[in-house]
């Protein structure tokens, strides 16, 4: 038996008046996720523990099997690690997003998805001026940067993701507690930074945000977790263009298969993860497909461009590894959920039960729910369980 999980980040949502009360799933055209949850059982998962935040960190960690109540230190030491930055026992990794801010408020976490090449000389310029007594900007994908520190400074510091605080006051939200002053030294500094640089002159020039100022959040130590192939006795692969995925697959000792055209993104090679994803699964026993994209459009609260997400993932994801699955020599598991829900509305992740789908090509125990939505799979023969537990749910009752 192969296994295969293929997450839709933030791909669950609320009803909308502008969909007549139905969510987003229920309103997309999803025939391979309905084929899925038509033809397997279903339930619905929690996949943020109560009193953690609902971050992608947090709730893919549970997804892969790693209880986040055990093993989480903090979102940025797992993007540091897709990074190939080593933390040291004394380090703290913060996330550094470029951001933009207007008047006070903030209106982009980030800079209108900045280019990694336009942001790449912004950060390098950073470092140079900021980088100096153990203070380090590693410059990364878009507008997902980090910031790593000595000493333990900052790892008890306050910090607010800047995706939950679109249309606010900065002041409100800059860190606070300990070490606090120094973080907002260093946003205070990088705005006088940023603020003329040409990348920015061009970018407005050109109707584009400006990626005017850092932010600092997502801190935390290296974790310890132990491999995948002890826990569970299988060997994995991940595929992710998030760098925050990679880094739990490379800490569980998966093999991380880059997929080129894989954005993050809208634009993000839908069809090329699942074809990578089928040809991992000839030598390896767990494949993880993550695609970005409906979170990002949750985000921007952009409905149309959620909806869009949703569908192209259905159809070149989904719809491309059922199809592979009939060539597959081995029988396979499939694993369909989100990770979290980003409602467009609220524009950032909720804690709420997200629907998931197991389907086999193999042991067929199809329930009541006929397609796969926050309601339908409420029918099914799962009920809710803790997220952490999904894996194990596959190896023994689908072997």
């Amino acid at each position: 038996m192969k296994y295969v999980i293929l997450i839709g980040d933030g791909m669950a949502d609320e009803p909308l008046d502008e969909l007549g009360g139905k969510t987003i799933l229920q309103k997309a055209k999803t025939p391979n996720m309905d084929y899925i949850a038509a033809n397997g059982r279903t339930g619905l998962a929690q996949t943020v523990p109560e009193g953690m935040h609902p971050g992608s960190d947090v709730a893919n960690m549970s997804i892969i099997g790693y209880d986040p109540k055990k093993y989480y230190s903090g979102r940025a030491p797992l993007e540091a690690a897709s990074m190939g930055i080593n933390l040291n026992s004394d380090d703290v990794a913060f996330r550094c997003n470029l951001i933009t801010i207007n008047d006070g408020i903030i209106v982009d976490y980030s800079a209108g998805h900045i280019s990694s090449e336009e942001a790449k000389v912004l950060i390098q310029n950073i470092n140079a001026e900021l980088g100096k007594n153990g203070i380090s900007f590693y410059p990364g994908i878009s507008y997902r940067h980090l910031l790593v520190t000595k000493n333990k400074l900052g790892s008890e510091t306050e910090c607010t993701p800047p995706h939950d605080i679109i249309g606010e006051n900065m002041d409100k939200y800059l860190p606070k507690g300990k070490d606090s002053k120094t973080l907002c030294e260093l946003i205070s500094s990088s705005m006088q930074i940023l603020e003329k640089h040409p990348i920015n002159i061009k970018r407005i020039l050109a109707g584009k945000r400006p990626a005017n100022s850092i932010w600092l959040w997502g801190q935390g130590g290296a974790p310890e977790f132990p491999l995948f192939k002890d826990l569970y006795g299988k060997t994995g692969a991940i595929i992710s263009a998030v760098d925050l995925v990679k880094g739990i697959g490379l800490y569980a000792g998966f093999d991380v298969i880059d997929v080129p055209g894989a954005t993050g993104y809208l634009d993000t090679n839908y069809r090329g993860k699942a074809e990578y994803a089928l040809e991992a699964l000839k030598d390896h026993d767990f494949v993880v497909v993550h695609v970005e994209a409906p979170d990002e459009a949750g985000h921007m609260g952009d409905l149309k461009a959620k909806m869009q997400a949703v569908e192209d993932f259905d159809e070149m994801v989904v719809g491309t590894i059922l199809q592979g699955a009939k060539n597959l020599a081995e029988d396979i598991t499939i694993l369909l959920m989100p990770d979290h829900p980003t409602p467009v509305h609220l524009r950032t992740h909720t804690s709420t039960p997200i629907p998931f789908a197991i389907y086999s090509t193999t042991v067929q125990k199809p329930d009541k729910a006929v397609a796969f939505n926050e309601v339908d799979v409420k029918a099914g023969s799962f009920g809710t369980v803790y997220a952490a537990d999904l894996v194990k749910i596959m190896l023994y009752s689908y072997s």
